[in-house]
């Protein structure tokens, strides 16, 4: 991955972070997956995707990304990031259940 690419990834998370109102060029919900987000990335004409979700309000969780390749986000990706989210809570409960 370029400089570049990595320098667009880093103002598009940044503009999320800061922002209260975010243009869905860059941020929406996936459709289908309660919790589940994507972060959108175009730079030189190709395109990536960033998977992420909330965690205790304005914490975003990074769970996956890839280049995306055709129009349609491929259902596989989506699947994959579903399963990290959960593993994730299911991991954070867990903790959390321990410490009391």
């Amino acid at each position: 991955m370029s400089k570049e690419t990595l320098s667009k990834i880093y103002q598009v998370i940044l503009l999320i972070m800061t922002e209260e109102i975010i243009p869905t060029k860059y941020f929406r919900v996936i459709k289908g997956v309660k919790g589940l987000y994507e972060i959108r990335i175009e730079e030189s004409g190709n395109i990536y995707r960033i998977f992420s979700c909330f965690d205790e309000g304005n914490l975003i969780i990074l769970l996956n990304g890839f280049q995306k390749k055709s129009q349609k986000t491929p259902d596989r990706e989506i699947e994959k990031a579903e399963r990290i989210m959960n593993e994730y809570f299911s991991k954070r409960n867990k903790l959390h259940n321990n410490d009391r």
